[in-house]
């Protein structure tokens, strides 16, 4: 697991720090855009567009970091 993990850390050339900010990163944007996407199924006045421009958003984040 260990050889594994660095293998992945050297591909993405990123410190084990570095990866997991970014992965945390990524994680709560994508918790709070499901959060925000329950909410406007919920009720659709709000978060209309919230969730889908998170999601466009950290597409571009991680196409341009890797």
């Amino acid at each position: 697991m260990i050889k594994k993990s660095q293998e992945h850390l050297n591909s993405v050339n990123e410190s084990y720090l570095e990866h997991m900010r970014l992965a945390f990163k990524v994680g709560s944007k994508m918790i709070t855009g499901g959060f925000m996407a329950l909410i406007h199924g919920l009720i659709p006045a709000i978060f209309q567009r919230n969730a889908s421009n998170g999601i466009k958003e950290l597409y571009n984040f991680i196409n341009q970091k890797r």
